[in-house]
């Protein structure tokens, strides 16, 4: 062995670990974990209660995608080291946004959703720009946000329409090109041949004799799945994805190191009002009409996905694939109570348990194999 190649192995700061090793600290650990043991759980206690039939495999990843979409924007903005306390108005609001102008002002609904994205993304970047201008805690910034866009959800249709509920978007929305990106269904298809193959349940009597109870894959699920890809590709295969890590860990030592932390974490907010105007358009497109109480407390929902999937709530750590198995969690356990035949009202219970045992699983474990305090 060569001097320089002792020098290399005496070497103190580095270290060579083994793939266990790296398998336990990745983020995603806690998700994983606490996802087969919520899946073992009602497995055991709701296994014959048709919650793992097509139908009702459906229905909670309904439940997953809504808190998946979120959950992608939380997650690199939290990685980013920020927080945006405002994403729950920003469902109201940028809901009750498409339902005035498609409706109320008889727009276009494809133009209604184009603007409605377009007001949304510039309130996140407003957002970051007073985060990264002031140095104000994000914390603070968007909880005035959270308030403020939820008094303009309130305030506009009262004012407009006199009511607090504007429907009306399904006629709008018929036969629209964008409108059906958010609230249709896909491989109809695929699911009919499931169907006439025996492989998933049919009608067996009335109009719909034949068809296949799940008839298609929601837009809802689909921009879940295609967020999730986006973002992880984003955060593991790019170079913009190293600047978000950097950013949230040492966003002055990121500086120094020509990374443009201001411009990112900007990037990031507005990222997640985007995603957070995603969910509303196609909660729009599913009931046909916007609510001024749509989205409360979805904030801190998705909040939680991503620290089930266990990204550190001071930045610079974190996984969308985590943030995904979070909100895969939140999905199964709320219809699962269901099924299970447990009161609705304790989800809000074991999602707290959930939560608190997968943050202090992730902690020991990183503890117990870097030798961290």
């Amino acid at each position: 062995m060569s001097d320089a190649q002792t020098q290399f192995a005496d070497d103190e700061r580095i270290k060579n670990r083994s793939k266990f090793r790296e398998a336990m600290i990745r983020p995603e650990l806690g998700g994983i974990i606490g996802t087969i043991a919520v899946f073992a759980m009602f497995l055991i206690f709701a296994g014959d209660s048709g919650m793992f039939n097509s139908q009702g495999v459906m229905n909670w990843s309904q439940i997953s995608a809504q808190f998946m979409i979120i959950a992608v924007g939380a997650c690199l903005l939290m990685i980013a080291g920020e927080f945006d306390l405002s994403v729950g108005s920003m469902i109201g609001f940028a809901g009750m946004l498409i339902a005035i102008f498609s409706v109320t002002l008889g727009w276009p609904v494809w133009l209604a959703i184009l603007v409605t994205f377009a007001i949304a993304t510039a309130i996140g970047a407003l957002n970051g720009f007073i985060v990264v201008r002031t140095g104000l805690p994000s914390f603070i910034v968007t909880l005035a946000f959270l308030f403020i866009l939820r008094g303009f959800a309130i305030y506009l249709p009262q004012t407009i329409e006199r009511k607090t509920i504007i429907g009306g978007v399904a006629d709008a929305a018929e036969g629209d090109w964008l409108a059906s990106l958010f609230g249709g269904k896909i491989l109809t298809g695929l699911f009919q041949w499931f169907g006439d193959n025996g492989w998933i349940a049919v009608f067996e009597r009335g109009t719909r004799k034949g068809q296949p109870v799940v008839d298609g894959l929601p837009m809802l699920i689909v921009w879940a799945i295609l967020l999730v890809i986006v973002g992880h590709v984003i955060l593991t295969k790019t170079r913009f994805g190293n600047w978000i890590f950097a950013a949230g860990g040492d966003a002055e030592a990121a500086r120094n190191s020509g990374v443009p932390v201001n411009r990112v974490k900007i990037l990031m907010f507005m990222f997640t009002a985007f995603c957070a105007t995603v969910f509303a358009t196609c909660q729009v497109m599913e009931f046909g009409g916007a609510g001024s109480d749509r989205g409360l407390l979805k904030e801190f929902e998705a909040i939680i996905a991503v620290v089930i999937g266990g990204a550190l709530l001071t930045g610079g750590y974190g996984s969308v694939v985590g943030a995904a198995l979070g909100a895969l969690i939140f999905g199964v356990v709320q219809q699962g109570l269901f099924f299970a035949g447990v009161e609705s009202s304790l989800f809000r219970v074991f999602l707290g348990l959930i939560l608190l045992f997968a943050v202090i699983l992730n902690t020991y474990i990183r503890r117990v194999i870097t030798g961290e305090r």
